[in-house]
């Protein structure tokens, strides 16, 4: 089997990933996605019908909500999210990086749709985009339809 590119980085709602783990490594049985990501990047309270997660944080300070318990996580410490279970998360320093471990792992597929290829050293962005609501109107079609997960909630 052969290792992953760990090099490549891909620009996500204003942070940056990369794959460590490819469900084509896995036969699909999980991913493994390092993420990089600015405080006000993360998504609204959702549950996922297919996947389990677990998010281990690296650096930075977050909240997860997992059902009904809110648990404050620290850097080096971890947290399981099983599917058909409503959870969301908070960037509570200013950036956070997080291992994601998705089981299955086909959920990787919509991080790579929906970002781009790092050129250069990657970056937290400084400036926050102007929406783009057409953008924003094909992810959520495509979390919802092509990946199964459900928004409880909007931003």
């Amino acid at each position: 089997m052969e290792p992953v590119q760990t090099n490549a980085f891909r620009n996500y709602q204003g942070g940056y990933f990369r794959a460590l783990i490819t469900p084509e490594q896995t036969q699909n049985a999980m991913a493994l996605i390092e993420f990089t990501l600015p405080r006000g990047a993360e998504p609204p309270l959702h549950v996922h019908q297919n996947e389990d997660e677990a998010f281990y944080l690296v650096e930075g300070r977050m909240s997860v909500r997992v059902g009904d318990k809110t648990t404050i996580l620290e850097a080096g410490e971890a947290l399981f999210a099983p599917r058909n279970t409503p959870h969301a998360f908070q960037i509570l320093s200013e950036t956070a990086t997080l291992l994601n471990l998705i089981t299955p792992g086909t959920l990787a597929g919509f991080f790579f749709e929906f970002s781009t290829p790092v050129t250069g050293t990657p970056a937290i962005s400084t400036e926050a985009p102007a929406p783009d609501m057409e953008a924003v109107a094909r992810m959520v079609q495509a979390i919802t339809k092509t990946y199964h997960v459900q928004f409880l909630e909007t931003k």
